[in-house]
Protein backbone atom coordinates (compact mmCIF):
# COMPACT_ATOMS: atom_id res chain seq x y z
CA UNK A 1 0.00 0.00 0.00
CA UNK A 2 1.55 3.26 -1.41
CA UNK A 3 0.20 4.79 2.04
CA UNK A 4 3.90 6.67 3.54
CA UNK A 5 2.40 9.98 2.13
CA UNK A 6 -0.32 9.92 4.73
CA UNK A 7 2.16 9.76 7.13
CA UNK A 8 5.68 10.98 6.58
CA UNK A 9 6.46 14.94 4.31
CA UNK A 10 10.17 14.15 2.84
CA UNK A 11 11.60 18.08 3.18
CA UNK A 12 15.00 19.45 1.66
CA UNK A 13 16.45 21.49 4.10
CA UNK A 14 17.68 25.18 2.99
CA UNK A 15 21.15 26.54 4.65
CA UNK A 16 22.38 29.98 4.30
CA UNK A 17 25.79 28.56 3.06
CA UNK A 18 28.12 30.07 5.66
CA UNK A 19 25.61 28.29 8.79
CA UNK A 20 25.85 24.77 6.94
CA UNK A 21 28.46 22.29 8.74
CA UNK A 22 29.30 18.91 6.72
CA UNK A 23 27.16 17.39 9.82
CA UNK A 24 23.97 19.02 8.84
CA UNK A 25 21.17 16.99 7.07
CA UNK A 26 19.86 17.44 3.66
CA UNK A 27 16.89 15.81 4.11
CA UNK A 28 14.31 15.59 6.89
CA UNK A 29 11.59 13.24 7.15
CA UNK A 30 8.68 15.22 9.15
CA UNK A 31 5.50 13.09 10.59
CA UNK A 32 2.19 14.81 9.51
CA UNK A 33 0.18 12.93 11.93
CA UNK A 34 0.40 11.49 15.02
CA UNK A 35 1.49 7.83 15.69
CA UNK A 36 0.96 4.93 18.04
CA UNK A 37 3.84 2.87 18.67
CA UNK A 38 1.58 0.22 19.55
CA UNK A 39 -0.94 0.43 16.06
CA UNK A 40 0.76 -1.70 13.64
CA UNK A 41 -0.95 -0.21 10.91
CA UNK A 42 2.49 1.90 11.25
CA UNK A 43 5.00 -0.89 9.95
CA UNK A 44 6.15 0.66 6.60
CA UNK A 45 7.92 -1.07 3.68
CA UNK A 46 10.80 1.10 2.46
CA UNK A 47 12.68 0.20 -0.91
CA UNK A 48 16.45 -0.11 -1.41
CA UNK A 49 17.25 2.41 -3.81
CA UNK A 50 21.02 0.81 -4.49
CA UNK A 51 22.30 -2.53 -3.67
CA UNK A 52 26.34 -3.67 -3.63
CA UNK A 53 29.54 -4.41 -2.81
CA UNK A 54 31.72 -1.83 -1.29
CA UNK A 55 34.41 -3.01 -4.08
CA UNK A 56 32.11 -2.34 -6.99
CA UNK A 57 30.77 1.24 -6.08
CA UNK A 58 32.31 2.94 -8.98
CA UNK A 59 31.43 0.00 -12.07
CA UNK A 60 27.80 0.50 -10.60
CA UNK A 61 27.49 3.97 -10.88
CA UNK A 62 29.01 3.88 -14.34
CA UNK A 63 26.85 1.19 -15.85
CA UNK A 64 23.67 0.96 -14.16
CA UNK A 65 21.08 3.19 -15.77
CA UNK A 66 20.01 6.11 -13.90
CA UNK A 67 21.90 5.11 -11.00
CA UNK A 68 24.42 8.09 -11.28
CA UNK A 69 21.94 10.58 -11.23
CA UNK A 70 19.41 9.28 -8.46
CA UNK A 71 22.37 9.22 -6.16
CA UNK A 72 23.48 12.75 -7.55
CA UNK A 73 20.17 13.94 -6.69
CA UNK A 74 19.93 12.08 -3.36
CA UNK A 75 23.19 13.67 -1.97
CA UNK A 76 22.91 16.92 -3.46
CA UNK A 77 26.04 16.51 -5.79
CA UNK A 78 26.80 18.54 -8.56
CA UNK A 79 30.47 18.03 -10.63
CA UNK A 80 31.01 18.90 -14.08
CA UNK A 81 31.93 15.60 -15.21
CA UNK A 82 30.63 11.76 -14.89
CA UNK A 83 33.93 11.37 -13.31
CA UNK A 84 34.04 13.72 -10.79
CA UNK A 85 30.25 12.60 -10.39
CA UNK A 86 31.39 8.91 -9.42
CA UNK A 87 34.14 10.03 -7.11
CA UNK A 88 31.93 12.33 -5.26
CA UNK A 89 29.35 10.15 -4.71
CA UNK A 90 31.87 6.89 -3.75
CA UNK A 91 33.38 9.80 -0.99
CA UNK A 92 29.66 10.50 0.20
CA UNK A 93 28.08 6.80 -0.23
CA UNK A 94 28.89 6.01 3.45
CA UNK A 95 27.00 8.91 4.82
CA UNK A 96 23.75 6.77 3.56
CA UNK A 97 24.84 2.96 3.57
CA UNK A 98 23.48 1.01 5.45
CA UNK A 99 24.62 -2.96 5.62
CA UNK A 100 23.30 -6.72 6.07
CA UNK A 101 24.96 -10.13 5.43
CA UNK A 102 22.65 -13.22 5.37
CA UNK A 103 24.02 -16.47 7.25
CA UNK A 104 23.20 -20.47 7.22
CA UNK A 105 25.10 -23.03 6.37
CA UNK A 106 23.39 -23.39 3.17
CA UNK A 107 25.03 -19.86 1.49
CA UNK A 108 28.61 -20.17 0.37
CA UNK A 109 31.11 -17.62 1.83
CA UNK A 110 30.57 -16.04 -1.05
CA UNK A 111 26.98 -15.25 -0.43
CA UNK A 112 27.25 -14.37 3.30
CA UNK A 113 29.74 -11.56 2.79
CA UNK A 114 28.34 -8.27 4.04
CA UNK A 115 26.09 -5.99 1.36
CA UNK A 116 25.42 -2.29 1.59
CA UNK A 117 22.06 -0.64 0.37
CA UNK A 118 21.28 2.99 0.09
CA UNK A 119 17.99 3.32 0.96
CA UNK A 120 15.36 5.55 -1.42
CA UNK A 121 14.32 9.29 -0.71
CA UNK A 122 12.28 8.97 1.76
CA UNK A 123 14.25 6.01 3.83
CA UNK A 124 17.50 8.17 3.39
CA UNK A 125 16.02 11.19 4.79
CA UNK A 126 15.29 10.21 8.03
CA UNK A 127 18.16 11.44 10.30
CA UNK A 128 20.09 10.24 13.33
CA UNK A 129 19.43 10.60 16.83
CA UNK A 130 20.91 8.94 20.20
CA UNK A 131 16.77 8.72 21.09
CA UNK A 132 15.30 8.02 18.31
CA UNK A 133 11.11 7.08 17.87
CA UNK A 134 11.79 5.16 14.99
CA UNK A 135 13.63 1.76 14.17
CA UNK A 136 14.65 0.74 10.66
CA UNK A 137 15.55 -3.07 9.84
CA UNK A 138 16.68 -4.84 6.77
CA UNK A 139 13.94 -7.23 5.72
CA UNK A 140 14.34 -9.87 3.07
CA UNK A 141 10.77 -10.82 1.63
CA UNK A 142 11.89 -14.44 0.18
CA UNK A 143 9.48 -15.56 -2.26
CA UNK A 144 10.40 -12.25 -4.66
CA UNK A 145 14.01 -12.47 -3.22
CA UNK A 146 13.88 -8.30 -2.37
CA UNK A 147 15.29 -6.71 0.41
CA UNK A 148 13.04 -4.12 2.05
CA UNK A 149 13.61 -2.31 5.09
CA UNK A 150 10.99 -2.37 7.74
CA UNK A 151 10.52 0.99 9.64
CA UNK A 152 8.59 1.36 12.46
CA UNK A 153 8.23 3.55 15.80
CA UNK A 154 9.27 2.74 18.89
CA UNK A 155 7.48 5.67 20.85
CA UNK A 156 4.34 7.79 20.39
CA UNK A 157 5.17 10.50 17.75
CA UNK A 158 3.03 13.84 17.19
CA UNK A 159 2.33 15.79 14.07
CA UNK A 160 5.22 17.90 13.49
CA UNK A 161 7.89 15.53 15.01
CA UNK A 162 11.04 14.64 13.37
CA UNK A 163 11.36 10.87 12.44
CA UNK A 164 14.93 9.59 13.08
CA UNK A 165 16.33 6.45 13.67
CA UNK A 166 19.65 5.10 15.73
CA UNK A 167 22.72 4.61 13.15
CA UNK A 168 24.58 2.92 15.39
CA UNK A 169 22.81 0.35 17.40
CA UNK A 170 23.93 -1.87 20.00
CA UNK A 171 25.62 -1.84 23.28
CA UNK A 172 29.68 -0.66 23.60
CA UNK A 173 31.81 -1.53 25.91
CA UNK A 174 33.99 1.68 25.42
CA UNK A 175 32.20 4.87 24.54
CA UNK A 176 34.22 5.66 22.64
CA UNK A 177 34.07 3.28 19.92
CA UNK A 178 30.79 4.67 19.25
CA UNK A 179 31.07 8.12 18.92
CA UNK A 180 33.94 6.65 16.32
CA UNK A 181 30.89 5.27 14.39
CA UNK A 182 29.14 8.39 14.34
CA UNK A 183 32.14 10.12 12.56
CA UNK A 184 30.09 10.42 9.26
CA UNK A 185 27.05 12.21 11.22
CA UNK A 186 28.55 14.21 13.88
CA UNK A 187 31.24 16.05 15.32
CA UNK A 188 34.02 13.92 17.08
CA UNK A 189 36.02 15.72 19.80
CA UNK A 190 38.74 12.54 20.12
CA UNK A 191 41.08 12.70 17.14
CA UNK A 192 44.18 13.70 19.25
CA UNK A 193 43.85 10.91 22.09
CA UNK A 194 46.76 8.26 22.86
CA UNK A 195 46.62 5.62 20.34
CA UNK A 196 49.01 3.33 21.95
CA UNK A 197 47.66 -0.44 22.72
CA UNK A 198 47.64 -1.97 25.88
CA UNK A 199 47.81 -6.53 25.42
CA UNK A 200 44.44 -7.28 26.27
CA UNK A 201 43.62 -10.11 28.97
CA UNK A 202 43.23 -13.83 28.91
CA UNK A 203 39.69 -13.64 28.62
CA UNK A 204 40.05 -11.59 25.21
CA UNK A 205 42.03 -14.40 24.17
CA UNK A 206 39.04 -16.85 25.14
CA UNK A 207 35.84 -14.85 23.34
CA UNK A 208 34.36 -16.66 20.81
CA UNK A 209 36.63 -19.55 20.90
CA UNK A 210 35.73 -23.03 21.93
CA UNK A 211 37.54 -24.40 25.16
CA UNK A 212 40.14 -26.42 24.42
CA UNK A 213 41.63 -28.80 27.42
CA UNK A 214 44.85 -28.98 27.97
CA UNK A 215 47.39 -32.02 27.97
CA UNK A 216 48.46 -34.03 30.78
CA UNK A 217 51.99 -33.52 30.54
CA UNK A 218 53.11 -35.95 33.18
CA UNK A 219 50.99 -39.06 31.10
CA UNK A 220 53.57 -37.77 27.98
CA UNK A 221 57.04 -38.19 29.71
CA UNK A 222 57.89 -41.34 28.84
CA UNK A 223 56.25 -42.36 25.95
CA UNK A 224 57.15 -44.70 23.59
CA UNK A 225 56.90 -44.50 19.90
CA UNK A 226 56.54 -47.18 17.55
CA UNK A 227 59.96 -48.28 15.88
CA UNK A 228 58.17 -49.81 12.86
CA UNK A 229 56.16 -47.75 10.06
CA UNK A 230 54.10 -45.00 11.68
CA UNK A 231 50.47 -44.66 10.61
CA UNK A 232 48.79 -41.87 9.48
CA UNK A 233 45.35 -41.22 9.57
CA UNK A 234 44.56 -38.00 7.26
CA UNK A 235 41.50 -36.02 6.20
CA UNK A 236 43.06 -34.56 3.79
CA UNK A 237 43.42 -36.08 0.46
CA UNK A 238 46.95 -34.88 -0.93
CA UNK A 239 48.50 -36.73 2.60
CA UNK A 240 46.72 -39.39 1.16
CA UNK A 241 48.35 -39.24 -2.15
CA UNK A 242 51.68 -38.05 -1.88
CA UNK A 243 52.97 -39.29 1.09
CA UNK A 244 54.71 -42.56 0.01
CA UNK A 245 57.88 -42.93 1.97
CA UNK A 246 58.30 -45.92 3.70
CA UNK A 247 58.46 -44.99 6.94
CA UNK A 248 54.47 -44.03 6.64
CA UNK A 249 51.65 -46.10 6.05
CA UNK A 250 48.37 -44.25 5.53
CA UNK A 251 45.32 -45.95 7.20
CA UNK A 252 41.57 -45.53 7.20
CA UNK A 253 41.04 -45.87 11.09
CA UNK A 254 41.95 -43.22 13.47
CA UNK A 255 42.14 -46.29 16.33
CA UNK A 256 45.13 -47.81 14.96
CA UNK A 257 46.71 -44.51 13.73
CA UNK A 258 49.95 -43.12 15.36
CA UNK A 259 49.36 -39.80 13.42
CA UNK A 260 46.22 -38.35 13.10
CA UNK A 261 45.62 -35.62 10.65
CA UNK A 262 42.38 -33.90 10.87
CA UNK A 263 41.13 -30.84 8.41
CA UNK A 264 38.98 -29.34 11.17
CA UNK A 265 39.76 -28.00 14.68
CA UNK A 266 40.75 -30.43 17.42
CA UNK A 267 40.08 -29.50 21.02
CA UNK A 268 40.30 -32.32 23.44
CA UNK A 269 44.19 -32.61 24.05
CA UNK A 270 43.74 -33.52 27.62
CA UNK A 271 41.14 -36.56 26.46
CA UNK A 272 44.30 -37.54 23.80
CA UNK A 273 46.93 -37.01 26.55
CA UNK A 274 44.99 -39.70 28.73
CA UNK A 275 43.62 -42.15 26.30
CA UNK A 276 46.12 -42.43 23.70
CA UNK A 277 49.54 -40.71 24.88
CA UNK A 278 51.25 -42.80 22.03
CA UNK A 279 49.46 -40.83 19.27
CA UNK A 280 50.75 -37.42 16.96
CA UNK A 281 47.75 -34.45 16.23
CA UNK A 282 48.27 -32.23 14.02
CA UNK A 283 47.38 -29.23 15.86
CA UNK A 284 48.87 -27.62 19.14
CA UNK A 285 46.25 -26.16 22.06
CA UNK A 286 45.82 -22.89 21.58
CA UNK A 287 47.48 -21.94 18.24
CA UNK A 288 44.49 -19.84 17.27
CA UNK A 289 46.86 -17.28 18.93
CA UNK A 290 48.78 -17.05 15.63
CA UNK A 291 46.13 -17.98 13.14
CA UNK A 292 43.16 -15.51 13.67
CA UNK A 293 44.18 -12.07 12.73
CA UNK A 294 43.33 -10.20 15.69
CA UNK A 295 45.34 -12.01 18.04
CA UNK A 296 47.97 -12.24 15.31
CA UNK A 297 48.48 -8.50 15.84
CA UNK A 298 48.55 -8.80 19.39
CA UNK A 299 51.47 -11.61 19.75
CA UNK A 300 52.90 -10.11 17.19
CA UNK A 301 53.41 -6.82 19.31
CA UNK A 302 56.17 -8.60 21.86
CA UNK A 303 58.29 -8.26 19.56
CA UNK A 304 57.93 -4.85 20.03
CA UNK A 305 60.71 -4.32 22.35
CA UNK A 306 63.55 -5.48 19.77
CA UNK A 307 62.78 -1.93 17.50
CA UNK A 308 63.57 1.71 18.08
CA UNK A 309 61.08 3.68 15.95
CA UNK A 310 64.23 5.96 14.38
CA UNK A 311 63.06 8.97 15.90
CA UNK A 312 59.69 8.58 14.32
CA UNK A 313 56.70 8.59 16.80
CA UNK A 314 53.99 7.29 14.59
CA UNK A 315 55.82 3.90 13.89
CA UNK A 316 55.22 1.11 15.66
CA UNK A 317 56.62 -1.72 16.41
CA UNK A 318 58.18 -4.30 15.41
CA UNK A 319 58.79 -3.30 11.67
CA UNK A 320 57.41 -6.65 10.12
CA UNK A 321 54.26 -6.05 11.69
CA UNK A 322 51.76 -3.42 9.70
CA UNK A 323 50.12 -1.12 12.17
CA UNK A 324 47.51 -2.77 13.15
CA UNK A 325 43.87 -2.29 15.01
CA UNK A 326 40.94 -4.61 15.97
CA UNK A 327 38.01 -2.13 14.19
CA UNK A 328 35.72 -3.78 17.03
CA UNK A 329 37.47 -2.48 20.34
CA UNK A 330 40.17 -0.34 18.95
CA UNK A 331 38.42 1.91 16.68
CA UNK A 332 38.68 4.92 18.29
CA UNK A 333 42.54 4.44 18.67
CA UNK A 334 42.53 3.95 14.80
CA UNK A 335 40.60 7.07 13.83
CA UNK A 336 43.47 8.92 16.70
CA UNK A 337 46.30 7.27 14.72
CA UNK A 338 44.33 8.10 11.66
CA UNK A 339 44.11 11.58 12.15
CA UNK A 340 47.73 12.09 13.32
CA UNK A 341 48.66 11.04 10.23
CA UNK A 342 46.77 13.17 8.07
CA UNK A 343 47.58 16.33 9.93
CA UNK A 344 51.68 14.95 9.39
CA UNK A 345 50.90 14.76 6.02
CA UNK A 346 51.86 10.45 5.86
CA UNK A 347 50.18 7.94 3.81
CA UNK A 348 46.72 6.99 4.72
CA UNK A 349 45.39 4.03 3.25
CA UNK A 350 44.29 0.97 5.47
CA UNK A 351 43.47 -2.39 4.34
CA UNK A 352 40.56 -3.70 6.56
CA UNK A 353 40.48 -7.67 6.65
CA UNK A 354 37.82 -9.90 8.32
CA UNK A 355 39.48 -12.05 11.26
CA UNK A 356 38.38 -15.22 9.88
CA UNK A 357 38.09 -14.81 6.07
CA UNK A 358 40.65 -15.71 3.49
CA UNK A 359 40.96 -15.42 -0.16
CA UNK A 360 40.74 -11.49 -0.12
CA UNK A 361 37.13 -11.71 0.45
CA UNK A 362 35.41 -9.03 2.45
CA UNK A 363 38.64 -6.93 2.16
CA UNK A 364 39.22 -3.48 1.68
CA UNK A 365 41.47 -1.02 0.80
CA UNK A 366 40.43 2.85 1.57
CA UNK A 367 41.79 5.84 2.94
CA UNK A 368 38.08 7.45 3.51
CA UNK A 369 37.66 8.25 7.33
CA UNK A 370 33.63 7.65 7.06
CA UNK A 371 34.34 4.12 5.39
CA UNK A 372 36.50 2.89 8.38
CA UNK A 373 34.72 3.96 11.05
CA UNK A 374 31.36 2.31 9.48
CA UNK A 375 32.76 -1.20 8.94
CA UNK A 376 32.65 -2.44 12.13
CA UNK A 377 29.04 -2.68 11.75
CA UNK A 378 29.36 -5.69 8.85
CA UNK A 379 31.38 -7.48 11.45
CA UNK A 380 34.89 -8.56 13.48
CA UNK A 381 37.81 -6.53 11.54
CA UNK A 382 41.33 -5.49 11.48
CA UNK A 383 42.71 -2.49 9.99
CA UNK A 384 45.93 -2.60 8.68
CA UNK A 385 48.60 0.34 7.50
CA UNK A 386 48.30 -0.51 3.95
CA UNK A 387 51.74 -1.10 2.42
CA UNK A 388 52.46 2.07 -0.09
CA UNK A 389 55.71 1.06 -0.73
CA UNK A 390 55.96 -2.53 -1.96
CA UNK A 391 58.86 -4.47 -3.53
CA UNK A 392 57.85 -4.96 -7.13
CA UNK A 393 58.52 -7.56 -9.87
CA UNK A 394 58.80 -7.11 -12.62
CA UNK A 395 56.55 -9.33 -14.98
CA UNK A 396 58.22 -9.25 -18.95
CA UNK A 397 54.16 -9.35 -20.11
CA UNK A 398 52.82 -6.61 -17.98
CA UNK A 399 55.36 -4.29 -15.75
CA UNK A 400 55.97 -3.79 -12.14
CA UNK A 401 53.41 -5.73 -10.11
CA UNK A 402 52.74 -6.71 -6.43
CA UNK A 403 53.54 -10.35 -5.14
CA UNK A 404 53.71 -12.46 -1.87
CA UNK A 405 55.27 -15.21 -0.52
CA UNK A 406 54.45 -17.85 1.21
CA UNK A 407 56.50 -19.80 3.56
CA UNK A 408 55.04 -23.63 4.72
CA UNK A 409 56.59 -23.44 8.46
CA UNK A 410 56.75 -26.90 10.71
CA UNK A 411 56.30 -26.04 14.38
CA UNK A 412 57.58 -29.26 16.14
CA UNK A 413 57.64 -28.59 19.89
CA UNK A 414 56.47 -25.61 22.44
CA UNK A 415 59.12 -24.89 25.35
CA UNK A 416 61.33 -25.33 23.59
CA UNK A 417 60.34 -23.97 21.21
CA UNK A 418 61.23 -25.63 17.48
CA UNK A 419 60.37 -24.13 14.46
CA UNK A 420 61.90 -25.57 10.89
CA UNK A 421 60.75 -23.76 7.16
CA UNK A 422 60.37 -25.38 4.03
CA UNK A 423 62.89 -24.11 1.93
CA UNK A 424 60.80 -23.59 -1.71
CA UNK A 425 58.35 -20.76 -0.60
CA UNK A 426 55.59 -20.06 -3.23
CA UNK A 427 55.14 -16.92 -5.04
CA UNK A 428 51.53 -15.43 -6.07
CA UNK A 429 51.57 -11.78 -8.34
CA UNK A 430 49.31 -9.16 -9.32
CA UNK A 431 48.26 -9.48 -12.96
CA UNK A 432 48.88 -5.12 -13.47
CA UNK A 433 51.07 -2.76 -12.49
CA UNK A 434 51.00 -1.48 -9.08
CA UNK A 435 49.99 2.41 -8.45
CA UNK A 436 48.40 3.76 -5.32
CA UNK A 437 45.38 4.70 -6.79
CA UNK A 438 42.12 2.73 -8.21
CA UNK A 439 41.49 0.35 -4.71
CA UNK A 440 38.36 -1.10 -6.28
CA UNK A 441 41.04 -3.17 -9.17
CA UNK A 442 41.18 -6.22 -7.79
CA UNK A 443 44.22 -7.80 -10.16
CA UNK A 444 46.43 -4.33 -9.53
CA UNK A 445 46.55 -4.55 -5.48
CA UNK A 446 45.70 -8.48 -5.08
CA UNK A 447 47.50 -11.32 -5.55
CA UNK A 448 45.11 -14.33 -5.26
CA UNK A 449 43.86 -15.39 -8.23
CA UNK A 450 43.48 -19.01 -7.77
CA UNK A 451 39.92 -18.50 -7.26
CA UNK A 452 38.60 -15.91 -9.87
CA UNK A 453 38.12 -17.63 -13.31
CA UNK A 454 38.60 -14.78 -14.69
CA UNK A 455 41.45 -13.46 -13.90
CA UNK A 456 44.98 -15.53 -15.46
CA UNK A 457 47.14 -17.23 -12.94
CA UNK A 458 50.71 -16.22 -13.35
CA UNK A 459 53.11 -19.57 -12.05
CA UNK A 460 56.62 -19.24 -11.04
CA UNK A 461 59.24 -21.91 -9.41
CA UNK A 462 61.20 -20.50 -5.88
CA UNK A 463 64.49 -21.50 -7.83
CA UNK A 464 63.50 -19.91 -11.17
CA UNK A 465 62.46 -16.47 -9.19
CA UNK A 466 65.56 -16.39 -7.04
CA UNK A 467 66.94 -16.59 -10.82
CA UNK A 468 65.09 -13.54 -11.87
CA UNK A 469 65.39 -11.33 -8.69
CA UNK A 470 69.33 -11.61 -8.60
CA UNK A 471 68.93 -9.72 -12.15
CA UNK A 472 66.20 -7.30 -11.43
CA UNK A 473 67.86 -6.44 -7.87
CA UNK A 474 71.41 -7.35 -7.90
CA UNK A 475 72.07 -4.60 -5.10
CA UNK A 476 69.90 -6.85 -2.14
CA UNK A 477 71.35 -10.68 -2.19
CA UNK A 478 68.30 -12.95 -1.78
CA UNK A 479 70.20 -14.91 1.03
CA UNK A 480 70.32 -12.15 3.10
CA UNK A 481 66.43 -10.55 2.92
CA UNK A 482 65.67 -14.38 3.41
CA UNK A 483 67.93 -14.46 6.57
CA UNK A 484 65.82 -10.90 7.76
CA UNK A 485 62.52 -13.52 6.93
CA UNK A 486 63.60 -16.28 9.31
CA UNK A 487 64.52 -13.87 11.83
CA UNK A 488 60.91 -12.61 11.63
CA UNK A 489 59.60 -16.01 12.05
CA UNK A 490 61.92 -16.57 14.71
CA UNK A 491 60.45 -13.40 16.44
CA UNK A 492 57.08 -14.48 15.93
CA UNK A 493 57.33 -18.14 17.45
CA UNK A 494 59.20 -16.97 20.27
CA UNK A 495 56.23 -14.13 21.30
CA UNK A 496 54.01 -17.18 20.46
CA UNK A 497 55.26 -19.26 22.64
CA UNK A 498 56.76 -16.70 25.82
CA UNK A 499 53.51 -16.65 27.67
CA UNK A 500 51.10 -19.32 28.59
CA UNK A 501 47.97 -20.19 27.29
CA UNK A 502 45.52 -19.17 26.25
CA UNK A 503 47.78 -16.23 25.21
CA UNK A 504 50.41 -18.09 24.12
CA UNK A 505 50.34 -21.48 21.99
CA UNK A 506 50.79 -24.72 24.72
CA UNK A 507 53.34 -27.18 25.28
CA UNK A 508 52.12 -30.83 24.16
CA UNK A 509 54.74 -33.14 23.23
CA UNK A 510 52.33 -34.79 20.94
CA UNK A 511 51.41 -32.08 18.79
CA UNK A 512 53.40 -31.24 15.35
CA UNK A 513 51.99 -28.24 12.76
CA UNK A 514 52.12 -27.23 9.61
CA UNK A 515 51.31 -23.70 9.03
CA UNK A 516 51.72 -21.08 5.81
CA UNK A 517 52.63 -17.39 6.24
CA UNK A 518 52.18 -15.08 3.62
CA UNK A 519 54.43 -12.44 3.81
CA UNK A 520 55.22 -9.11 1.50
CA UNK A 521 58.36 -7.42 1.19
CA UNK A 522 58.56 -3.58 1.64
CA UNK A 523 60.96 -0.55 1.17
CA UNK A 524 62.27 0.65 4.57
CA UNK A 525 64.32 3.58 4.87
CA UNK A 526 66.41 2.77 8.74
CA UNK A 527 69.24 5.96 9.64
CA UNK A 528 70.32 6.88 6.17
CA UNK A 529 70.47 3.51 4.21
CA UNK A 530 66.75 1.89 2.51
CA UNK A 531 66.92 -1.99 3.10
CA UNK A 532 64.25 -4.83 2.08
CA UNK A 533 61.68 -5.14 5.09
CA UNK A 534 59.73 -8.66 5.52
CA UNK A 535 56.12 -7.97 6.35
CA UNK A 536 53.91 -10.26 7.68
CA UNK A 537 50.51 -10.69 6.27
CA UNK A 538 48.73 -13.68 8.22
CA UNK A 539 50.03 -17.28 8.89
CA UNK A 540 46.95 -19.89 7.69
CA UNK A 541 46.03 -22.64 9.24
CA UNK A 542 45.24 -26.30 7.44
CA UNK A 543 46.84 -24.20 4.39
CA UNK A 544 46.24 -25.84 0.94
CA UNK A 545 49.09 -27.87 -0.32
CA UNK A 546 47.80 -28.73 -3.88
CA UNK A 547 50.28 -26.97 -5.54
CA UNK A 548 52.86 -27.73 -3.40
CA UNK A 549 52.46 -31.47 -4.10
CA UNK A 550 52.20 -30.63 -7.83
CA UNK A 551 55.59 -28.42 -7.34
CA UNK A 552 57.45 -30.64 -5.52
CA UNK A 553 56.32 -34.77 -4.83
CA UNK A 554 58.65 -35.08 -2.24
CA UNK A 555 56.79 -32.91 -0.19
CA UNK A 556 55.01 -34.26 2.75
CA UNK A 557 57.91 -37.01 2.22
CA UNK A 558 59.78 -34.05 3.74
CA UNK A 559 57.44 -32.45 5.88
CA UNK A 560 56.50 -35.68 7.63
CA UNK A 561 60.44 -36.65 7.94
CA UNK A 562 61.13 -33.71 10.10
CA UNK A 563 58.22 -33.53 11.90
CA UNK A 564 57.69 -37.17 13.11
CA UNK A 565 60.87 -38.86 12.54
CA UNK A 566 63.40 -35.53 13.51
CA UNK A 567 65.16 -35.96 10.23
CA UNK A 568 67.29 -33.60 8.64
CA UNK A 569 66.18 -33.22 5.02
CA UNK A 570 67.40 -30.79 2.91
CA UNK A 571 64.14 -28.61 1.70
CA UNK A 572 63.99 -28.22 5.13
CA UNK A 573 65.59 -25.27 7.96
CA UNK A 574 65.62 -25.17 10.99
CA UNK A 575 65.24 -21.67 12.39
CA UNK A 576 64.76 -22.45 16.26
Amino acid sequence: MFDAGLTFQLVQIDYEEADKSPYDPLWSVIAIRDIDCLDASHIYLIDHAWTFKANNIKSNLRNVPGLLERMCSLMQISAETVEEKIDKVSESVWKYAQTYAIAGDEFSIEDRVPVWYVLDELGSGITHSDTPNFRAVPFIYVPEQLTYTLLFPIKDVEEGDMVTRNFVEGQFPDSLQREAMLIPWKQYEYFSEDYTQQEPSSKYFLEGHLVETLPQLELLKDREMSVSKLKVFSEYRYINEYLTAPDFEIVNNETEADILWYVTHFKEFEELSVNSPHKFINQFPYEYVITVKDLLAIVSRRASDKYNNDGDFLKTGPNWLPTTFNMKTELAKLVAYYMQRKNAGLDNHWICKPFNLARGLDTHITSNLDFLCRLPLTGPKIAQKYIDDPVLFERPDVGKVKFDIRYVIMLNSVHPAEVFIYNNFFLRFANKPFSLDNFDEYEKHFTVMNYNEDAPLFKMLCADFKEEWSRQYANYDWEDVEKSIFKMFSELFTAATAIDAPRGIAKNPQSRALYAADIMLSWHKSRNETVIQPILLEINWMPDCRRACEYYPNFYNDIFSVMFLNKQVESCTKIM
